[in-house]
């Protein structure tokens, strides 16, 4: 069920083509879905991938799945920097912002910096946090306040991706057999 869920819902991150991803997984013990952790970044650490538990929420849990040294990279761009130093992540290692991210996770639902977490573009982090997510131009994997076309060819390469990742995962192909590696491991 673990591995099904990170299918559907990492697909893009598996294939090397967002940073992140985030989705929720029921458990019937706080051991179970540490074990399920425990599983994937021992089969993921090696390609480059980390595996989170980032909230508890009764019997579910809200998992974070990513590329470290990509969400190193995007935190790099002054643009990203920006938005993350207004929001009180000021002069954080990336380690460290996904510790505060944690905190703030615990306070609210979800703080809309989280999109920068996820590869979210950041004139489309910065539009939603702006406008109170109205008034966007289109909405798909996130809400697009920028380039609209690119976002649009964005989310059907996420479309694409998620159905063939599903469909050889169907076929019996592992997890870690689907993962791009990146460059740097």
């Amino acid at each position: 069920m673990f591995e099904e869920l990170m299918i559907r819902h990492c697909s893009p991150t598996l294939a090397g083509l967002k940073t992140g991803n985030i989705f929720t997984c029921s458990f019937s013990s706080m051991s179970e879905i540490n074990e399920n952790i425990r599983r994937m970044n021992r089969k993921l650490t090696p390609k480059g991938l980390r595996v989170l538990p980032m909230k508890r929420l009764d019997s579910r849990v809200l998992i974070y799945v990513y590329r470290p040294d990509r969400l190193r990279r995007d935190f790099s761009r002054r643009s990203v920097r920006r938005i993350l130093d207004e929001r009180g992540y000021k002069q954080c290692s990336p380690q460290q912002c996904i510790i505060k991210l944690m905190e703030r996770l615990q306070q609210e639902d979800f703080p809309h910096e989280i999109g920068l977490f996820l590869g979210y573009p950041p004139e489309d982090v910065k539009g939603f946090i702006e406008n109170g997510a109205a008034c966007s131009k289109c909405t798909g994997y996130w809400k697009v306040y920028g380039d609209h076309a690119a976002a649009e060819k964005t989310f059907a390469q996420y479309r694409k991706c998620t159905a063939v990742y599903c469909e050889q995962w169907k076929k019996g192909r592992a997890i870690e057999r689907l993962v791009v590696a990146d460059a740097l491991q």
